[in-house]
């Protein structure tokens, strides 16, 4: 099962234990589960400084938040068990105002990884936290190798900027010869973009960047249709060859999406989901959702008094046993687009205009308060 992989690193007795059940119990299918989960995502904010065309806040209204540090605190207890924190969803986590004291919080716990997904644009900011606070991973979204592509993708970015900051950061890691954070590039593939992916292995090799991540355009307007590489497999092969021939040559790591027809998931609605087992996503309005992909709250966090109640909750349970039928999943699910679930035989995963793909965040602050 795809959605069963993370990022390998060293891990405790506790840690070990608890995601060998937790694997266990995904493939047994089990709907209330002993285990924890093996890693939390929280979504610190759906703020972000950017507005990048092919974003799906650039197609919806809501109100902002950042997440309460004290939602993060909530989840103590089970730390020790996790292996895997992720700091991301719809916003740039980086602009959480209590971001340095959440990665402090965080690296009480030396076995859990820490992870976030940026846009570069505060790197310049953060490098001595990063460092201080050992995180783990960063990935670093960019969508061109050249500004002029990039910049007119991720509007508001800075391509020469950014790229400045991230060669600090390489550099700052490299003088204290360490192993962290481990840098990764994702590159969000559209007609605009695509021919500039074999560039973006040369800046990564150029760079010292051990890895490169490509995901599909998925259409959340219809002003961006144009963009859509659906039904555009000759294309995507050319490049895609092109790229893996180079990224062998370079020594670097090139992870691409399948190609729309070739994938072995055939017509289900997506591939075997098992993020209802592995991950717990928390967005930034303290409501749990089955991913960042849907739009359905479950439940918030302030309505269970422990972990257990709001893992093995009616809602997550009900979940567990219809998300991977087809014919009983819920309609979030049935339209898949998740990167790692999504099948991309399908048009619905390169477009999702019509649909409810983002959640709602319209509880009041006030509220939102009171709960936590």
């Amino acid at each position: 099962m795809k959605t069963a992989r993370l990022f390998k690193t060293t891990l405790s007795e506790t840690q070990l234990e608890n995601s060998e059940l937790n694997n266990l119990e995904c493939l047994a299918g089990k709907t209330v589960l002993t285990s924890y989960p093996r890693r939390i995502v929280f979504e610190l904010t759906n703020r972000c400084n950017f507005r990048c065309i092919m974003c799906g806040r650039e197609a919806t209204h809501f109100k902002t938040y950042d997440l309460p540090v004290s939602i993060i605190s909530r989840f103590e207890p089970i730390y020790p068990y996790v292996e895997e924190v992720t700091l991301h969803g719809w916003g740039e986590g980086t602009l959480h105002p209590n971001l340095f004291e959440i990665l402090e919080y965080l690296n009480k716990y030396p076995s859990l990884r820490k992870y976030f997904v940026t846009n570069g644009s505060t790197l310049h900011k953060i490098t001595k936290a990063i460092i201080d606070f050992h995180v783990d991973l960063v990935a670093i979204s960019l969508d061109g190798a050249t500004a002029e592509t990039n910049n007119s993708i991720r509007k508001g970015g800075n391509l020469k900027r950014q790229l400045a900051s991230l060669s600090k950061l390489i550099s700052e890691k490299e003088r204290r010869n360490l192993n962290y954070p481990y840098i990764n590039f994702v590159f969000t593939a559209m007609r605009r973009n695509l021919h500039e992916l074999p560039d973006m292995l040369k800046l990564a090799h150029d760079l010292g960047i051990p890895e490169v991540k490509v995901v599909y355009l998925t259409v959340f307007n219809e002003g961006l249709l144009h963009e859509s590489l659906v039904d555009s497999q000759d294309m995507v092969i050319k490049v895609f060859q092109e790229a893996e021939e180079l990224a062998k040559e370079l020594q670097i790591k090139l992870k691409l999406p399948p190609i729309q027809g070739s994938s072995e998931t055939g017509n289900l609605r997506h591939e075997s989901c098992g993020l209802l087992w592995r991950d717990i996503y928390i967005g930034s309005d303290g409501f749990l959702r089955s991913c960042q992909s849907s739009a359905k709250k479950l439940a918030h966090v302030s309505e269970y008094d422990n972990f257990k109640a709001l893992w093995n909750s009616k809602n997550m349970q009900e979940l567990r046993g219809i998300v991977n039928k087809d014919d009983l999943m819920p309609k979030q699910c049935f339209y898949c687009y998740h990167s790692s679930c999504a099948n991309w035989n399908l048009h619905h995963s390169f477009s999702q205009i019509g649909l409810d793909f983002a959640p709602e965040w319209e509880a009041k602050e006030d509220e939102l308060a009171q709960r936590t």
